[in-house]
C-alpha cells in the first residue's frame, strides 16, 4: 500500500507512522493546529482531578465550540441533522459496523491527517485506484456531509484521548490490547515469524478491546498486540457512560504490527 504524503497533516510522515519500527519506538503525533485551537479546553482540564468530570468538560467544550446543542433551532432538516450528528454519532456508528458510512468517515480522518489510506472497507483495498477504494470514498463523502466540521471534531477527540492516556497511564508507552477475528481477510500478512507470531498490516483504523475474554466474542482467534498509546484514537472508558456505553472499546490507528495469534480450543 502506498502512503500518499500529500494528505498528511501531522509532524511525522505516513511511512514512519505505519512502520513496525514506530510501534516499537513511538513518538507523539501532533495534528497541525489542534493544540493551539484546543488550548482553553486543556487549560481547564488541568484544574480537574476527576477523570469522569474531565470527560464531561470535554463534551461540553465540543458542544459549545461546534454548537451541537443548537440543532433544534435550525430551520431545515439537513441543518438540524448536520449539528445533531456529532462525533458521538460516528463513534456509535463504528461500534455497530466499522464498514458503515460512519466507519468510512473515521477511516477518512486517519487518511487525511496521518496519510494512511484504509486497507479494508467492505472488502480488501489493495490500491487507491481500485473500485473498493472508490466505494470507500463515496461512503466517506456521504458521511462527511451529514455533520458540521466532523474532521475538526475528531482532531480534538484524538488530542483529548492522548491527554487522558498520558495523565492516566503516565509511565506506560504501550497497552496490551486484543482483537477477535475469524481469519486474516481484513489483514495483510507481511511475514510469519512462527506458528503463532506474525507481522500484519492492519487497516488504518481497527477495533480492539482491553478485555481479553470479550475479544473471544468476536472470533475464533484473538490477536494480542502491544499498542503504542500514541496510536489509540479513542478509548471508550475515557468518556462518561452517560455519553458513550462502549466501555472497553479501543480504536487503534493501523500500520505494521507484530501480533501474537491465540487460537481457541
Amino acid at each position: 500500500m502506498v502512503y500518499p504524503t500529500s494528505m498528511n497533516r501531522c509532524n511525522l510522515p505516513p511511512w514512519a507512522i505505519a512502520s513496525k519500527h514506530y510501534n516499537s519506538h513511538p513518538q507523539a503525533i501532533e495534528i497541525q493546529g489542534v493544540s493551539h485551537n484546543g488550548r482553553p479546553l486543556f487549560e481547564k482540564l488541568e484544574t480537574e482531578e476527576d477523570p469522569e468530570i474531565r470527560g464531561l468538560i470535554f463534551h461540553d467544550f465540543m458542544d459549545v465550540r461546534y454548537q451541537l446543542h443548537q440543532w433544534q433551532r435550525e430551520e431545515t432538516k439537513n441543518s438540524r441533522k448536520s449539528l445533531k450528528n456529532s462525533y458521538l454519532r460516528f463513534l456509535r456508528g463504528w461500534l455497530f459496523d466499522s464498514n458503515s458510512v460512519e466507519g468510512a468517515v473515521l477511516k477518512g480522518w486517519v487518511e487525511s491527517r496521518l496519510g494512511l489510506p484504509p486497507t479494508f472497507h467492505y472488502k480488501a483495498i489493495n490500491d487507491i485506484h481500485s473500485e473498493a477504494y472508490f466505494r470507500y470514498t463515496v461512503d466517506r463523502m456521504k458521511g462527511s456531509e451529514r455533520t458540521s466540521a466532523i474532521m475538526s471534531q475528531f482532531d480534538l477527540l484524538y488530542e483529548f484521548v492522548q491527554y487522558e492516556l498520558l495523565r492516566q497511564f503516565s509511565t506506560r508507552t504501550h497497552l496490551k490490547l486484543y482483537r477477535g477475528i475469524y481469519d486474516f481477510d481484513e489483514h495483510q500478512v507481511i511475514e510469519e515469524y512462527g506458528k503463532s507470531r506474525y507481522l500484519l498490516r492492519l487497516n488504518n483504523l481497527n477495533s480492539f478491546t482491553d478485555d481479553f475474554e470479550r475479544a473471544w466474542e468476536f472470533g475464533s482467534r484473538v490477536l494480542e498486540v502491544d499498542v503504542p498509546t500514541t496510536k489509540i484514537f479513542f478509548m471508550g472508558g475515557l468518556l462518561p457512560k452517560s455519553l458513550f456505553k462502549g466501555e472497553g472499546e479501543v480504536l487503534v490507528i493501523g500500520g505494521e504490527f507484530e501480533v501474537k495469534v491465540l487460537i481457541g480450543g
